[in-house]
C-alpha cells in the first residue's frame, strides 16, 4: 500500500488541459519532492490530492482508499500558497483555535509538542503579522500537523527562505517522517535544497509524469564529470572538443570533459599537446543540472 497513488489523473479548466493521464506514487515513510516549471500541474494535482479542486477523469488513492473518503481526508494535512492565520493573534492562539476546529482532545499538550517540532516553541507568544517569512512557513506546517495527519501536502515550503531558513526546513522535515509514520509531498524550484531531504523525486512536464525514481536512482542516473582548469582555457576547451562529444565551460569557470575514462587521461593528453593543467577534479551533476538535461531531451 502506498501514502498516494495516481492513476490516469486529469484536470480540465475550459478548453485548458493543467493535467493530463498523470500517474504517480508516493511511498509511505516518504519525503516525495514534486518537480516541475510553473505551469506543469504540480499545484493543480496538489489541489486534487487534497480535495480542493475536483479532478476531471482518472483517480486518486490515499492509503489504498478513494480520496473522497472522509477518514482518508481527515488524515491529510495540507500547506498550500500561505497558512490561514489571524495576523494580529499570537502564533500559540493561532493554533489554538485551528485546534479547536479540528476538535482535537488535549490541545494545549498537542499544540505544545507540534511548536516543538517545527523549531517554534519560543516564539509562540509573537504576533503572527511580526513573524519571519521562515516562521510563517514553519507555522503554517505546524497547523498542517495537527491532529496527527499520515500525508502532509506542502506547495513550495522552501520559497523565499535564507540560508539558515532552508536549513531550519530541512531539519524539520526530516524529523516529521522520522518514526516512519508519515509521508510528505513537497513540490519546490530550489532541487538544490530538495536533493538534501528528499527520498523520491517525481518530474512532471505539460500534465504528464515524465519520471520517477527514489534518491538512490537518481544517484546512479547522475554523470560523473571531470572539471579542470589550465594555464590556456581556450587550447584546452579546443583541443578536449576534437576528443569528447561534450566539453563546456561551466559557472564557476572549469571546464567540463564528460566522457573521458581518467583526469590522469585529460592531464596526459594536454600536457602532450602543450596545455598545463593547473586543478583537476571528479565530480557529479546534481538534482537541478539532471533536471534541465531532462528537458532538453538529455539522458
Amino acid at each position: 500500500m502506498h501514502a498516494v497513488e495516481i492513476t490516469n489523473l486529469s484536470k480540465n479548466f475550459g478548453n485548458k488541459q493543467a493535467v493530463n493521464g498523470l500517474n504517480m506514487t508516493v511511498p509511505m515513510g516518504a519525503i516525495y519532492g514534486f518537480i516541475g516549471e510553473n505551469g506543469s500541474g504540480k499545484s493543480t494535482t496538489e489541489k486534487m490530492i487534497c480535495g480542493l479542486i475536483p479532478k476531471s477523469g482518472g483517480s486518486i488513492k490515499l492509503y489504498g482508499k478513494d480520496h473522497t473518503d472522509a477518514a482518508v481526508r481527515a488524515n491529510i494535512g495540507v500547506l498550500i500558497e500561505s497558512p490561514g492565520c489571524f495576523p494580529g493573534l499570537t502564533v500559540w492562539d493561532n493554533m489554538m483555535l485551528q485546534a479547536a476546529n479540528l476538535d482535537i482532545p488535549n490541545a494545549e499538550k498537542e499544540v505544545v509538542k507540534i511548536l516543538k517540532l517545527v523549531r517554534m516553541e519560543g516564539a509562540a507568544g509573537n504576533k503572527y503579522k511580526n513573524c519571519s517569512l521562515g516562521m510563517k512557513q514553519r507555522i503554517g506546517i505546524a497547523m498542517a500537523l495537527l491532529g496527527n495527519p499520515a500525508l502532509l501536502v506542502l506547495d513550495e515550503p522552501l520559497n523565499g527562505l535564507d540560508a539558515d531558513g532552508m536549513r531550519i526546513m530541512r531539519e524539520v522535515l526530516c524529523d516529521i517522517i522520522k518514526d516512519g509514520k508519515r509521508s510528505i509531498l513537497v513540490s519546490s524550484h530550489l532541487l538544490g535544497e530538495l536533493q538534501k531531504v528528499a527520498t523520491h523525486y517525481g518530474i512532471i512536464r505539460h500534465g504528464k509524469m515524465i519520471c520517477e525514481m527514489t534518491a538512490a536512482e537518481l544517484d546512479a542516473s547522475c554523470r560523473t564529470y571531470v572539471a579542470l582548469q589550465a594555464e590556456d582555457m581556450n587550447k584546452a576547451k579546443m583541443l578536449l572538443g576534437h576528443k569528447c562529444s561534450r566539453v563546456e565551460l561551466d559557472e564557476a569557470d572549469y571546464l567540463r570533459v564528460y566522457d573521458m575514462t581518467t583526469p590522469e587521461e585529460i592531464v596526459t593528453y594536454l600536457y602532450q599537446n602543450g596545455v598545463t593543467v593547473t586543478e583537476i577534479k571528479t565530480d557529479k551533476i546534481g538534482l537541478e543540472e539532471y533536471y534541465i538535461d531532462l528537458m532538453k531531451g538529455g539522458k
